[in-house]
């Protein structure tokens, strides 16, 4: 058992999203091609007398830290699963970045950081079977951020393809400032009997990746959208700051540009933020593969 742990939990950015159905009872079938980024929240895990969860960071005003919060409920459903002489108390401190309700995955990938985070500490295999289930009963999202790796999700999302080739990216992350809901959301969309992602290339390189979002979709952005206008504020801004390629993160609000290296993501960044100093704009790179 370490001492003290610490585990980044990535931004969670949705390149393309198609809504491919509905299940019976009622989760929505999908099929998303993701990839996480450099820039996240940050989670460190200490022994302590007795359990505590404290949050900080730019973000972390008002959050719960009771059974509420996915880090909270990550710990308490390990101890479940591996008991207390296993689990000892702990300290868990989340520095918050990200945005909440905005689509790149902020709580699931807190959630699966501190599963990674706690596993080291106490000594435990995350890879075990155990705390796959665990990732799976905290939500659809928690799973692929637990892979962590640039990969396709399916089925209600925990059906994991990792990618074997697939170009990192120069990104500028944009939130108008405000949350959408993720269910409503949802309820919005049109028709949910959409096709699949087309075939992906099999080693491309930076011009094919573009051309192949290009020819994929994101199904939630036009609802939200509907729900929220300002998202398409943030795709106008990243378009005229010289994105060659925009489009929205999961069920939204947060939209992502691609840019030709990090001095281009790092200018239009700036210029986004003196444009528009109430939101939130993140210049960072993704992950790749191959």
């Amino acid at each position: 058992m370490t001492h003290r742990t610490a585990a980044l939990a990535p931004a969670k950015i949705n390149l393309a999203l198609h809504v491919t159905g509905r299940r019976a009872d009622g989760y929505h079938l999908l099929e998303s091609l993701v990839v996480f980024a450099e820039f996240g929240d940050r989670l460190s895990v200490e022994a302590a007398p007795t359990d505590a969860m404290t949050i900080g960071g730019p973000r972390g005003s008002g959050l719960p830290t009771g059974p509420d919060n996915l880090v909270t409920a990550a710990r308490d459903r390990m101890r479940a699963a591996f008991g207390t002489k296993a689990t000892p108390p702990v300290a868990v401190h989340l520095d918050k970045f990200l945005p909440v309700a905005s689509g790149i995955g902020g709580g699931s990938s807190d959630a699966a950081a501190a599963l990674k985070a706690l596993a080291a500490f106490w000594g435990l295999d995350v890879a075990s079977t155990e705390i796959a289930d665990i990732a799976a009963s905290l939500g659809a999202d928690v799973p692929m951020c637990l892979d962590g790796r640039a990969l396709v999700a399916s089925g209600i999302g925990h059906d994991l393809r990792p990618l074997l080739a697939w170009p990192s990216f120069h990104v500028v992350l944009v939130n108008p400032g405000v949350a959408v809901s993720t269910p409503v959301v949802f309820a919005g969309l049109s028709r949910r009997q959409n096709p699949p992602l087309p075939p992906l290339p099999d080693c491309p390189d930076h011009a094919g990746a573009l051309a192949f979002l290009g020819a994929a979709r994101n199904d939630l952005e036009a609802p939200a959208l509907a729900l929220a206008p300002q998202i398409g504020e943030a795709l106008d801004a990243l378009r005229s700051a010289g994105a060659s390629f925009a489009r929205m993160s999961g069920s939204g609000a947060t939209c992502f540009g691609i840019f030709a290296d990090n001095a281009e993501a790092q200018a239009s960044a700036a210029q986004i933020r003196s444009a528009r100093p109430g939101w939130f704009v993140e210049a960072t790179r993704t992950t790749g593969a191959g």
